[in-house]
């Protein structure tokens, strides 16, 4: 039994090392082109809750790619801050003619 797994294990070491060895002038595994981020979110749109979902950040070594969550945070908090100011701005018109009605109502 000692010779069986004597013999086996020279062979597999001897196998590893031909294919180490002899594995010819080409590399072992190519380089990997690194992922973008394709179709990352509308431009000519503003982003809606489907594209949100639909988005797919490409994974690094090391978890996403910074620069494309960085993009993506930028154009969310943007489109955020310019709703948030035309949500006050349409506010402000409803409230000015209710206000304006009620002041008068109040004087008579």
């Amino acid at each position: 039994m000692f010779w069986f797994l004597l013999i086996t294990m020279v062979v597999v070491v001897a196998a590893v090392t031909l294919a180490v060895v002899g594995g010819g002038d080409g590399e072992v595994l190519p380089d990997v082109a690194p992922e973008e981020l394709v179709d990352p979110l509308p431009a000519t749109r503003p982003v809606d809750r489907a594209d949100v979902e639909a988005l797919r950040l490409p994974v690094a070594v090391r978890g996403y790619r910074m620069a494309d969550v960085d993009d993506v945070l930028v154009r969310l908090g943007a489109e955020l801050a310019e709703r948030d100011a035309r949500i006050s701005e349409l506010e402000e018109a409803l409230a000015g003619p209710a206000a304006a009605g009620g002041e008068e109502d109040g004087r008579a």
